[in-house]
């Protein structure tokens, strides 16, 4: 493997680039982390979609959050170029695709990339990029190939995730009351963006009334797309009266803030399970298709640089309790049994509530 160096002179102005999901922006901050403690005088800037800045809301590390729309019109393109022009010393695109390397080409004579392996579409990029590394999509966990980009400039590594901060704590407990309760609560949050990714609406139910039994109360979250408002309020409807239905209703940094109080969290593979992790509360996730070596939620405290989660098999690490759905083809890494991403997929519709239950009253259970 080819030895770098470290950048001499130090950069003065860096640009990340990292045009993804809500998810993957979070699980790229023990980038901005480890880049922030290398250079502690940079401007660190990062370009991300419109909809995915508010994951960096408060972040410290973070100089100046450059947004783009997701489908951007030939406005957005004259402004972007404006703002990106030869204005770094150098960039760091940690995604394959085209538009963020040409980004990256744009903003900074000094590259450095991840790009597809050889012999795949879009390897003429490392005739571009002056330091990069190949992209791994099965055997390396998401943290891990951001952190690999820091080796080529001989960056130490930081693995702790920076969740999305708020400034005002007080005004968020007078909006609700319930963060005063003694009693604690659990936050349930059973829409992802994609329906091969979710569990049944009866699942998250019998769930919900069991943890209510026992003595916890109910907190709901949801984002505000219409959809999965309805979604949530439906669950709601068929739980006890005192369930709380915070869809919709607040910011990320609100919700992280939520959850950070919680005494337990339950969620599919999402964004706001990834967020659920870092915050170092109990998580549950629940998975199907998806590759838990590459996605699976980082553990809080887990510095090391190997895969914190298996491909196979219900498991634990630190904080983060990760459920298997059943089935010989688990993972299988598509977007469910019929390969789209509105399909069902049998492995979670056969994940059996007695299954979360058991671990909920256990992770309770040493809480108390």
């Amino acid at each position: 493997m080819e030895s770098y160096q470290s950048l001499q002179p130090k950069p003065t102005k860096i640009l990340v680039v990292v045009m993804q999901y809500l998810g993957d922006v979070l699980l790229t901050t023990p980038l901005f982390h480890s880049l922030r403690q290398a250079y502690p005088d940079a401007q660190i800037d990062v370009l991300v979609y419109s909809n995915t800045a508010s994951m960096l809301e408060g972040n410290p590390d973070i100089s100046h959050i450059i947004t783009t729309p997701n489908r951007p019109k030939l406005a957005d393109y004259r402004q972007l170029f404006r703002q990106l022009f030869r204005r770094y010393d150098f960039a760091m695109v940690t995604q394959t695709g085209d538009r963020p390397f040409l980004y990256g080409l744009l903003a900074a004579p000094l590259r450095i990339a991840a790009i597809p392996p050889k012999n795949t579409k879009g390897w003429w990029k490392r005739f571009f990029a002056q330091r990069w590394i190949e992209f791994d999509d099965d055997n390396t966990h998401t943290v891990l190939q951001h952190l690999k980009l820091l080796d080529l400039i001989d960056v130490p590594r930081s693995y702790s995730l920076v969740p999305p901060q708020i400034g005002n704590v007080h005004q968020l407990t007078e909006q609700f009351p319930f963060l005063a309760d003694n009693n604690g609560y659990a936050v349930l949050h059973p829409h992802p963006q994609w329906t091969y990714k979710q569990w049944t609406v009866d699942g998250w139910v019998e769930i919900g009334h069991y943890l209510k039994e026992i003595g916890v109360k109910l907190v709901l979250s949801g984002g505000p797309a219409k959809e999965e408002i309805d979604y949530v309020a439906n669950i709601q409807r068929q739980l006890p009266e005192d369930t709380i239905n915070l869809a919709g209703q607040v910011s990320l940094a609100q919700l992280a803030y939520i959850i950070t109080q919680a005494k337990l969290y339950i969620g599919p593979d999402t964004g706001i399970t990834h967020l659920a992790a870092s915050t170092g509360i109990p998580v549950i996730a629940l998975y199907g298709p998806t590759n838990p070596v590459k996605w699976a939620p980082w553990p809080v405290d887990y510095h090391q640089n190997i895969n914190p989660f298996h491909k196979v098999g219900t498991q634990q690490v630190n904080n983060v309790f990760l459920v298997q759905g059943k089935g010989i083809c688990v993972p299988c890494h598509q977007e469910g049994c019929n390969r789209h991403r509105l399909s069902q997929s049998d492995c979670l519709n056969r994940l059996s509530a007695k299954k979360i239950q058991d671990i909920a009253l256990s992770i309770l259970q040493k809480e108390n």
